[in-house]
C-alpha cells in the first residue's frame, strides 16, 4: 500500500468514447445487410398504436420498473402511441429558423409553391420518425441524413414504399414520391423531430451530461451511484451499460451517444419508469454530429482532454471544441423545468487538465456556475491524500461543506479523478456527505474496467477498455509496480480500430513498447481496413521503442490466437493486459459484427492452458 500527500497536477481517466462511435450513415446503418434486431425496442405493428393525439401514454405519470421488466419491456412503454400533427414540428424547425423550403411530392401540383405548401402539409398526421429507411413505419417522418457509406437522401424511394408520408432533406432530392421539407442541417432536424416526438423527455428530468476523452463511463456509474444512494431515481446512458428504471442491460452498440432517435426514445422510457434524472455519456460524436442538441442538460462534467477521434473531427481543436459546446449550452431551459428536486446549471470542471479555463469559460459564457475538482489545492473538491493498493482507494476529501474519508471498491489511481467528479455532483446538488460517500463506497466496479480474470494462475490477466494514448498510458503505468512486485513483467494485447483515428496507432505503439517486456498487437474492430496495415502502423511505434518483430513484438490478427499466444508466453508474476474491447460483445470485421466477450475468451484460453475459474 501506497500513501501519498497530493497537491499538484494529476492525471484523470479511464478512458474515452470507443473508436467504433459510428458517423451514423443515414437512411441506412452500419450494419451489412437487413434490419437491426430493434435495440430500441419498436413494435412491427404501427396499428397497434392508441390514438393518442397528444402523442403521450395513456399515464403520463409514468410507472415505476418492476424487477420483471427487461430493458425492451421499458423502451416499449416510452415509445409514442397514437398521431401527431406535423404542422407542430414545421414550427417547431421555423423557430429554430432552419427550413429553406417546403415542396410537393413529385406529380403533386399544389396551388403555390414552396413556403405557401406549409398549411397542406401541416395538416398531415404521422406516427414516427425515422432516418433508416429499414426502420420506417407506416405514416413517418423521413429524415435524410448523409454518412460515411450511404446517403439517406438516395433512400426517398425506399422509405415512401414502406410507408412515410414526409422527407426532411438537406437539398431538394428530383423526382422523389414524398413531400420535403429542406433544412440546413437534416441531422439538428432529427434531433428536433425526435425530441418533439418524443415529448421532450429531457425537461421531465435532471440531466447530468459527462464529456472528456478518458473517465467518461466510470464517472457515469460513480454518478449515478451517488444520486442513487440520495433517493434520486437515475437512468444511465453510457458505452458499457443503458439503465432505464431499476433495469440496467449491456449496450450492445459500438457507440457511447445513440443517435437522437434512440436517445430521446430512452429518455422518455426513463420517465415513463420513473426516474427523476438521467446521466448521458456525452461524446464528441454526439455533440459534434447533434445528436443531443436537443436535451436540456443541467449539469456538465469535464473530465479531461488528449489526443483521440481526428478521424471525425480533423483537428485537436475541433475535438476540444465539439466537447466544450455542452459547456456553452448549459443555458436556462424555457420553461424551467417542473422537477422534484432543484436543478442549478453547473459545470464541474477537473481543474488538473490544461483545458480547464476553457471549460470554465464556456460555462461562465452560459450563465451556468461552475465547480472545479481535482488535487491542485485551488479546486474546490479536491483530494488531500489518497491510499491506495491493488484492490482499493482511500481518498481524503476536502470541500466548501465537509472534509474526510472516501473509501472506493476499485483500484488505480485514475479513479481519484472520476470520484472527485461524482463528489462535486453531490456538492451541486447539496446531497449529504454520508449520501456522497455511501454511494461511491458501495460500486463495485464497472464493465470492463480493470476486470480481473483469475483461474489460478501464475499471472495476472486484466481485462480493460483503454484505446487511446492515454488511457493505455495510464493503465500500463498503474500495473507496471504490481507486475514488478510480483518479479514479473508486462504483456500488452491490443489493437486499434479501423476507419478511425490513425494518428494515435504508432502513439500506442511506442507507449506499450516502452513499458512492456512484450507487445502482442491484434484486431480491435478492423471494419473495411486491412488489418495487417493497421498492426504495422501501431508497431511501427512498438520498433521505435526499442521492440523486435518476432521476437517481443508479434503482429497476431487473430485476437482469439493473440491472447492464447500471450499466455503460453507469460511468466510467474507477470501481468497480461487485455486491452481496447473491454465490455464490448462483438468484434466489427469486414464482413460486420462477430460476437465476442474478451473475459469469457481469456477464461478459455486459460483453461486450454490448465487453469480453471475460481
Amino acid at each position: 500500500m501506497t500513501r501519498d500527500r497530493i497537491g499538484s497536477r494529476g492525471k484523470a481517466g479511464e478512458r474515452d468514447d470507443p473508436a467504433g462511435e459510428r458517423d451514423d450513415p443515414a437512411g441506412e446503418r452500419d450494419e451489412p445487410a437487413g434490419e437491426r434486431d430493434d435495440p430500441a425496442g419498436r413494435r412491427d405493428d404501427p396499428a397497434g398504436r392508441r390514438d393518442d393525439p397528444a402523442g403521450r401514454r395513456d399515464d403520463p405519470g409514468g410507472e415505476r420498473a418492476t424487477p420483471e421488466d427487461s430493458l425492451r419491456d421499458l423502451l416499449e412503454r416510452g415509445e409514442v402511441r397514437g398521431e401527431r400533427r406535423l404542422g407542430g414540428l414545421i414550427e417547431r424547425l421555423e423557430a429554430h429558423g432552419c427550413i429553406q423550403t417546403v415542396s410537393p411530392a413529385a406529380g403533386d401540383v399544389p396551388t403555390a409553391a414552396g413556403r405557401a405548401y406549409e398549411p397542406a402539409l401541416g395538416s398531415v398526421n404521422v406516427r414516427g420518425v425515422a432516418f433508416d429507411s429499414r426502420q420506417v413505419r407506416g405514416r413517418s417522418v423521413f429524415v435524410a441524413i448523409p454518412g460515411a457509406h450511404a446517403d439517406g437522401h438516395d433512400f426517398l424511394t425506399a422509405a415512401a414504399g414502406l410507408g412515410a408520408v414526409v422527407a426532411i432533406v438537406d437539398h431538394p432530392v428530383a423526382e422523389a414520391p414524398l413531400p420535403q421539407i429542406v433544412v440546413d442541417d437534416t441531422r439538428l432536424a432529427l434531433a428536433t423531430a425526435a425530441a418533439w416526438w418524443y415529448g421532450d423527455p429531457s425537461h421531465s428530468l435532471g440531466v447530468v451530461g459527462i464529456t472528456g476523452t478518458d473517465g467518461k463511463t466510470t464517472t457515469a456509474y460513480m454518478a449515478a451511484a451517488v444520486l442513487e444512494m440520495a433517493g434520486i431515481s437515475t437512468g444511465l446512458i453510457t458505452t458499457s451499460a443503458i439503465k432505464i428504471g431499476d433495469v440496467r442491460s449491456a449496450n450492445p452498440e459500438h457507440v457511447t451517444t445513440p443517435q437522437s432517435t434512440d436517445l430521446q426514445h430512452a429518455l422518455r422510457a426513463m420517465v415513463e419508469a420513473g426516474n427523476n434524472a438521467a446521466v448521458v455519456e456525452t461524446t464528441s460524436h454526439g455533440l459534434a454530429l447533434g445528436r443531443v442538441a436537443e436535451i436540456a442538460y443541467d449539469v456538465a462534467i469535464f473530465t479531461n482532454l488528449s489526443h483521440e477521434h481526428l478521424e471525425l473531427h480533423g483537428t485537436f481543436e475541433a475535438y476540444r471544441d465539439a466537447k466544450l459546446s455542452l459547456f456553452r449550452g448549459l443555458t436556462a431551459t424555457k420553461p424551467a423545468k417542473a422537477l422534484r428536486r432543484r436543478w442549478p446549471r453547473v459545470a464541474i470542471v477537473n481543474l488538473d487538465d490544461r483545458a480547464a479555463a476553457r471549460f470554465q469559460a464556456a460555462a461562465l459564457y452560459a450563465g451556468a456556475r461552475t465547480i472545479t475538482y481535482g488535487t491542485s489545492p485551488a479546486a474546490a473538491v479536491r483530494a488531500v491524500a489518497v491510499e491506495e493498493d491493488s484492490e482499493f482507494l482511500r481518498m481524503d476529501v476536502a470541500t466548501a461543506r465537509w472534509h474526510g474519508p472516501v473509501d472506493l471498491q476499485v483500484a488505480g489511481r485514475f479513479n481519484v479523478h472520476n470520484a472527485l467528479a461524482a463528489i462535486a455532483l453531490g456538492e451541486a446538488l447539496e446531497l449529504e456527505p454520508d449520501q456522497i460517500r455511501a454511494g461511491l463506497g458501495g460500486l463495485a466496479g464497472v464493465p470492463g474496467r480493470m476486470e480481473r480474470v483469475d483461474c489460478g494462475q501464475p499471472f495476472g490477466v486484466i481485462v480493460d477498455y483503454a484505446h487511446s494514448p492515454a488511457s493505455l498510458r495510464m493503465v500500463l503505468d498503474l500495473l507496471g509496480p504490481v507486475a514488478t512486485g510480483g518479479s514479473g513483467g508486462l504483456i500488452a494485447v491490443f489493437g486499434s480500430a479501423g476507419e478511425r483515428d490513425v494518428q494515435k496507432r504508432p502513439m500506442m505503439g511506442r507507449i506499450a513498447g516502452e513499458r512492456c517486456r512484450l507487445v502482442v498487437l491484434t484486431d480491435e474492430d478492423p471494419r473495411g481496413e486491412d488489418g495487417e496495415k493497421i498492426l504495422d502502423e501501431i508497431a511501427a511505434g512498438a520498433e521505435a521503442a526499442g521492440r523486435r518483430r518476432g521476437e517481443d513484438l508479434l503482429c497476431i490478427g487473430d485476437r482469439r490466437e493473440a491472447i492464447a499466444t500471450a499466455f503460453e508466453r507469460a511468466r510467474a508474476g507477470d501481468v497480461v493486459l487485455l486491452a481496447g474491447k473491454g465490455h464490448e460483445q462483438s468484434i466489427i470485421m469486414s464482413d460486420g459484427p462477430r460476437d465476442w466477450d474478451e473475459r469469457r475468451e481469456a477464461i478459455r484460453a486459460l483453461e486450454l492452458l490448465g487453469y480453471r475459474s475460481r
